[in-house]
């Protein structure tokens, strides 16, 4: 008796749970069956559904089940009434369910003469047969794309990379008007054939094939006298209907962000490991001009060619784009000639050419952190950025230079884990790399920066010549002439026989005389006006 009690509560529980209530105006669904999947389609994919309905306790409505044919309409349009746009919304494939529609939700107050009274609730029974995903690619109906097969994966192209498909484009009355026999591949930033191709490829996933609909906006353009580009006379105005199946597609990457350094992955590599600046690197590559003759050639799988990534060993837009790239991994290097003035190739080609690399990675090996340094070590790499920027200083390579400064003293900005002598070393070095970099710096003109190492290095040693000189060097390109002559006059104080601070307080002099000379100039200017 217990036993068959409890059974007939599990069939009560089991069946309330079948009932849901959708929305909050009385729309109700009882599951027959439940579905296949956990998907459910969206608003406008095109639905296909097996149905029987009745008016609620009265007369029975249209049934696919009896023609043998499913009823299909495209969801959230409008197609039918508001009541199955809900509920067919929330069903799965091959779920069937019992729709217990109010007349709110189906044709209210007026009915549908003579079948259906004013006011009429009614029931359907809809069984879920499948949907085809139709998205709007570009928001304003210009370009509908359903999905014939899905794709492979998450991964969809991007504006810079190459995309091999297969298309077939027809107008609506059914006429071929171009299609790909092999397939075709092209760069989705150049374009094929008409814009609507490129924008709807980049929604699309490896191997997936769809349909598009496309209005004659997105269609084929004009040239200059109102053609198209497709021979035979069809009018801009056209509409169209696309079947276009993606392939595959190659990556390309925009290293630099615009558009100048760009990487075309042709083998990808190991892991998601990369380069970062100061790693030792082992490669092979060929470089091509534009005409496809060789103009330099590095390494081999038996004897790679090792460098410094960022360390002006090769021109720095190839260096950013291997430090893109994973172990093993091959790829073809675009690089524009804005990246190649300090190297003797910029004088082989022209203004607005791009060179090609071919390169494949072989191996790399990181620099250590400095986070991970322990103090010796961080004093260690310090020197051998500095001795590094000072060779690149005597080259006259002033901008790597003040990098390496820069770099050299990030490793021992922060002391408090350092040894008395570890932070009298490393004030030194602070101290010397903050005066090579205020003399990177006045060779650059940038003024600005040079007086501010100065003054980084005069917080340290409050008497130190060089700093005062070459503040005062700065202050005097800037026309800062006062406190130039307060720099200058401090350092003479300190060392009256230093001939470089000599030289610097005669120019200063002659820069005062000129620009005495220059107001001397303005005010009787204004008193002959005023005059």
């Amino acid at each position: 008796m217990a036993i068959s009690l409890l059974n007939s509560y599990s069939k009560t529980q089991n069946k309330e749970s079948l009932h849901t209530e959708i929305g909050n105006q009385g729309l109700r669904k009882q599951i027959l069956t439940r579905g296949t999947s956990w998907q459910t389609p969206f608003p406008g994919d095109q639905v296909q559904v097996h149905f029987s309905g009745h008016i609620e306790g009265g007369a029975c409505l249209d049934s696919s089940r009896d023609k043998g044919t499913p009823f299909c309409f495209k969801l959230g349009q409008g197609e039918v009434i508001k009541g199955w746009d809900e509920g067919v919304a929330t069903m799965k494939k091959g779920e069937r369910a019992i729709f217990h529609i109010p007349a709110g939700l189906a044709y209210g107050d007026a009915g549908s003469p003579p079948l259906i009274p004013p006011n009429s609730s009614l029931v359907f029974d809809i069984e879920m047969q499948s949907w085809s995903t139709i998205k709007d690619v570009t928001g304003d109906g210009g370009i509908l794309k359903k999905i014939l097969r899905e794709g492979e994966g998450w991964a969809t192209p991007r504006a810079n990379d190459e995309v091999f498909v297969k298309y077939e484009a027809r107008l609506e009355n059914g006429t071929l008007v171009s299609k790909s026999e092999e397939g075709v591949e092209f760069c989705i930033l150049d374009g094929h054939l008409c814009p609507a191709i490129c924008k709807a490829v980049k929604t699309m996933r490896r191997g997936e094939k769809a349909e598009l609909a496309v209005k004659f906006s997105y269609g084929f353009g004009k040239d200059g006298y109102g053609n198209t580009n497709i021979d035979g006379g069809v009018s801009s105005e056209s509409n169209l209907t696309i079947q276009l199946e993606l392939l595959s597609w190659k990556s390309i990457i925009d290293v630099t962000g615009d558009q100048k350094v760009l990487k075309k992955i042709t083998k990808a590599g190991e892991g998601l490991d990369h380069p970062t600046e100061g790693s030792l690197v082992k490669v092979m590559y060929i470089g091509r001009l534009d005409d496809g003759t060789v103009f330099d050639r590095k390494g081999s799988d038996e004897e790679p060619f090792e460098f410094i990534t960022l360390d002006e060993t090769i021109n720095e837009g190839l260096d950013r784009a291997i430090m893109t790239m994973k172990k093993d991994e091959q790829a073809i290097v675009k690089i524009s000639t804005e990246y190649l003035s300090s190297h003797e190739v910029s004088k082989m080609v022209s203004a607005n050419s791009m060179l090609e690399y071919e390169v494949k990675l072989l191996d790399f090996t990181k620099e250590t952190p400095f986070w991970k340094m322990d103090t010796q070590e961080k004093i260690k790499a310090c020197e051998k950025k500095k001795h590094d920027g000072n060779l690149l200083f005597k080259s006259a390579n002033f901008w790597h230079a003040s990098k390496k400064y820069e770099k050299a003293i990030k490793l021992i900005e922060f002391d408090h884990s350092f040894t008395d002598d570890e932070k009298c070393l490393a004030k030194g070095l602070r101290i010397s790399c903050n005066l090579n970099n205020a003399a990177c710096k006045l060779k650059l003109e940038d003024y600005s920066q040079a007086s501010k190492h100065c003054t980084k290095v005069l917080e340290l040693d409050s008497s130190n010549v060089k700093a005062l000189f070459r503040r005062s060097q700065a202050y005097l390109k800037i026309n800062e002439l006062e406190k130039a002559e307060a720099d200058i006059k401090k350092a003479v104080t300190i060392d009256p026989n230093n001939r470089e601070v000599k030289v610097g307080y005669k120019e200063l002099k002659e820069k005062q005389r000129e620009y005495a000379k220059y107001q001397a100039g303005i005010f009787s200017t204004m008193l002959s006006k005023m005059g």
